[in-house]
């Protein structure tokens, strides 16, 4: 296919294409002439990964590029992909100091140890939980952070569920676009639940009746 449509098979603006394809973020397409190149499915699929990784991931083209080698890696293991992508997802919260800030960071590591769970707690999604937790006890708020556990209880499910669904009857190169667009994607729609969840909670709890819709 040509880029025209290519561009139209991904949504993604020939400009767009181009650009990345400069980056080095699109593999270059087969030359038919001096200014013209024939693109074949690896690349829908590869643009539709990329704007996945930009647009609702929101990763700078650095990040996107560094993922993708991890991808691309001659012997690629989807651990090493998803941290490398983890990395560079943020956000990135500042390290704070001080008695709540230590607190937070034993509590973090003490997490990891109680729950078995092999990750290394300096890396940047463990600093973020840090982070929460103490701003949470700064503002007061341990009623909140006792819900960690609760959290974490429910990561753990989601997490297995993910794996499972992302590794069953596939090959790597499946495995490992998986881990990185389910991650990105599926944050968004973890997100997105809670919130609607929030929702609906808080309208059950105050009484507040929707059966009549927006419109009322």
């Amino acid at each position: 296919m040509r880029m025209a449509e290519l561009s139209s098979r991904t949504g993604v603006p020939v400009p767009t294409i181009k650009y990345y394809l400069r980056e080095g973020l699109l593999p270059p397409g087969e030359r038919t002439s001096p200014n013209q190149a024939l693109y074949d499915e690896s690349h829908v699929r590869r643009l539709k990964m990329v704007r996945a990784l930009v647009e609702v991931g929101k990763l700078s083209i650095a990040a996107v590029r560094d993922v993708l080698d991890a991808v691309d890696a001659p012997e690629k293991i989807p651990f090493n992909v998803l941290g490398e992508m983890q990395d560079r997802l943020g956000p990135i919260h500042p390290e704070g100091s001080g008695e709540l800030w230590e607190q937070a960071d034993t509590q973090v590591r003490e997490l990891l140890r109680r729950r078995g769970w092999l990750a290394d707690p300096d890396c940047p999604p463990a600093r973020s939980l840090v982070a929460a937790l103490a701003t949470l006890a700064e503002l007061g708020r341990t009623d909140l952070i006792d819900l960690v556990e609760v959290y974490a209880d429910a990561a753990e499910l989601v997490a297995k569920v993910d794996v499972t669904k992302v590794v069953r009857d596939q090959g790597m190169d499946d495995v490992v676009e998986g881990a990185v667009i389910g991650t990105v994607l599926g944050e968004t729609m973890i997100i997105a639940l809670r919130r609607l969840a929030h929702q609906d909670a808080t309208a059950r709890l105050y009484g507040v009746d929707r059966s009549g819709g927006d419109d009322e």
